[in-house]
């Protein structure tokens, strides 16, 4: 039975879901992981009111930069999933709520690197519009590091199936060890590191799997 360790980066600025957070990740069927958030808040204010909502957590370091806090937790994460022999990390974003099955769906694929679809608030000629952090090539000119990507469109986010995509976020994604033993975790230049995550992987050839059956 593949031993999984669920969890992400947090901070008081996630309370707002921590509720419906705990409840829904508590929930998950498959019968073999723990779970574990790193909270990078300034005090300890908000690690009381994650435990007190039954999950584990361990106080990471705070840094005035938000993503040095982000990606030093994450990589708290990965070492600890390492260490303890996890065959995979689920990363889920604290305002990311999975479905019972949402797990067990993943794990069933198989894969290296394997996401569900959530979607974020971008702007797009001046209008406010959620978009799939799910990424498909639209061309590669082998110019950059990755290549040009469009997201998922409403046909592919419907049809329920396992599909190969060039990049995704770190909301709700599935990391076997291999993968974590392989690649750290990283950013430069204020770029977050589910970007440099995907670039690390498209250099290794790991490919990138999403199962739009799990929203």
């Amino acid at each position: 039975m593949q031993k999984v360790l669920v969890g992400c980066p947090t901070s008081f600025h996630k309370e707002y879901a921590l509720s419906n957070y705990a409840q829904a990740v508590k929930s998950l069927n498959h019968p073999n992981y723990d779970i574990l958030l790193v909270d990078n808040s300034k005090d300890g204010d908000y690690i009381k009111k994650i435990k007190e909502h039954g999950l584990n957590a361990i106080k990471g370091p705070y840094f005035k930069s938000a993503l040095k806090r982000i990606i030093t937790s994450r990589n708290i994460l990965r070492k600890h999933a390492l260490d303890n022999n996890y065959d995979y990390l689920f990363s889920l974003e604290q305002d990311v709520l999975p479905s019972k099955d949402a797990l067990s769906r993943l794990i069933s694929h198989e894969k290296q690197v394997v996401s569900g679809v959530y979607f974020v608030h971008n702007i797009l000629n001046g209008k406010r519009v959620l978009v799939p952090q799910a990424f498909k090539i639209l061309n590669n000119d082998g110019k950059e590091e990755l290549p040009s990507m469009i997201p998922i469109n409403e046909q592919e986010f419907l049809n329920n199936k396992l599909i190969k995509i060039v990049s995704c976020g770190l909301g709700c994604v599935l990391i076997h060890k291999d993968v974590l033993k392989q690649i750290k975790f990283r950013y430069e230049n204020k770029v977050f590191d589910d970007r440099f995550f995907c670039i690390d992987l498209y250099k290794k050839n790991i490919h990138i799997y999403c199962d739009t059956s799990v929203k």
